[in-house]
């Protein structure tokens, strides 16, 4: 009876493989697509173990999201600028000023 067990379990041998190497190459798989794209790597209890965040990084991570908060409220009142001019431009009145300046200029041309 020995023998026929073992004989079995020489058959089942690539089956056993491929049900620990698949997933084990899996494993190995994604955590190389994380490191290659920069996302952290997890430890066993969930915390963080790659890329490790130092203060100089802290700090930098800080004044970049001061300098965007920055630069958000700059364009907020760059847009609302913008369409005062917007305003300013498709107003009728704008265009009949602008008509009568063209008159002055032509007539002080002809004098």
């Amino acid at each position: 009876m020995a023998v026929e067990e073992v004989s079995k379990l020489i058959e089942l041998t690539p089956l056993i493989s491929m049900v620990v190497l698949v997933p084990v190459a899996g494993w190995v798989f994604t955590t190389w697509l994380r490191i290659r794209h920069g996302y952290p790597l997890d430890g066993a209890w969930g915390q963080a173990i790659y890329p490790k965040t130092t203060s100089a990084e802290l700090e930098r991570i800080k004044l970049l999201s001061q300098e965007n908060a920055q630069l958000r409220a700059e364009l907020g009142s760059v847009k609302d600028r913008l369409a005062n001019v917007e305003r300013i431009v498709t107003d009728s009145g704008y265009h009949l000023t602008h008509e009568i300046e063209a008159l002055r200029t032509t007539q002080g041309s002809k004098q």
